[in-house]
């Protein structure tokens, strides 16, 4: 276990490590794909990494030659691996034709793996506690009970819980999905669902309902904070009531758009930490994002804070306050 950390500038990510088989053609028999290491947990803590803060990754590793070369590359993309429980079992598995127009084409075979058995009790309290941003996903939720129980303890000890929640129809149904959100909204305090098939699901809405529509039923759950993930159109940032579009700048390359929201909310949740205000942070969680889906699978290309920056100052739009 881990104790004595400090307590500015640290993000805690919960969740389950994949082996990645991709492939920028069909999947089919004799095909070559490309063997990587992702997941939503990896993809954000990479991202909150390299965004600048002092990121800790909770999951579970098997305890194999595989699982030595996924903890070199989780502590390559400069994650702290110390929290990282290594025990036997098998890897979780998907495959994944890279697709640049965002279509998801995803196939598991992670049932029984050691890192959906996440449990509360692999959950450091104090590390927990001593972080000034927690990390989860309806991902880790759906994977198995016990990693939701995690998720939820980890909540209901957070000073600030950022929660995504990445819904996956191959993984969970859109009821499930609603509920686990309803577990842990009076302790998060920022979530950020996709609009508009996400939120509209999670949330019960019509097809014709607006951004607004939206906004007010996050905030009759208690939800002070939330961001609507919109693609490359950016986002919507509700904050204590206040309602602000941000733009965002062009992907200066697209390739593959896995990973491209898990990317936004660990960049957000890293600036948070570091002390942005959370509309700054959006606008860069943004502009990491449209960088981000110019290499193939969840960590190949992951921008450092410099570029994300950058790549932000490109773009003439400004945030601007609607509603």
């Amino acid at each position: 276990m881990v104790t004595g950390l400090p307590t500015t500038g640290t993000v805690i990510v919960l969740g389950e490590v994949l082996v990645e088989l991709s492939s920028a053609r069909e999947l089919a028999h004799g095909q070559p794909v490309r063997l990587g290491f992702s997941g939503d947990a990896l993809n954000s803590a990479a991202a909150s990494a390299a965004a600048g803060a002092r990121t800790l990754l909770v999951a579970r590793v098997p305890d194999d030659e595989l699982g030595d070369a996924l903890v070199d590359h989780v502590a390559g993309l400069g994650v702290d691996c110390s929290a990282v429980l290594r025990v036997p079992g098998q890897h979780g598995v998907y495959l994944t034709r890279a697709d640049p127009s965002g279509q998801r084409h995803f196939f598991y075979a992670r049932r029984g793996s050691v890192g959906s058995q996440l449990s509360p009790g692999d959950v450091d309290d104090e590390l927990v506690r001593s972080a000034d941003v927690v990390l989860a996903s309806g991902v880790t939720c759906a994977i198995s009970q016990t990693a939701a129980a995690a998720v939820r303890h980890a909540a209901g000890l957070a000073r600030r819980f950022v929660y995504d929640p990445n819904l996956r129809p191959r993984l969970t149904s859109g009821e499930a999905a609603a509920l686990a959100l309803d577990a842990v909204a009076s302790q998060t305090w920022l979530v950020t669902p996709s609009w508009p098939d996400e939120a509209t699901t999670l949330l019960g809405l019509p097809v014709d309902a607006t951004t607004g529509d939206c906004l007010d039923a996050l905030r009759r759950k208690g939800l002070r904070r939330s961001v609507l993930t919109c693609g490359p159109e950016g986002a919507v940032l509700d904050e204590d009531e206040t309602v602000t579009a941000v733009p965002a700048p062009a992907a200066t390359r697209v390739v593959d758009q896995t990973g491209a929201g898990d990317s936004f909310v660990g960049t957000v949740a890293a600036r948070v930490a570091e002390g942005d205000p959370l509309a700054t942070a959006v606008r860069l969680g943004v502009a990491a994002a449209s960088l981000s889906v110019g290499g193939q699978g969840g960590t190949c290309y992951v921008p450092s804070l410099v570029e994300t920056r950058t790549h932000a100052g490109t773009f003439p739009g400004r945030t601007v306050a609607v509603g």
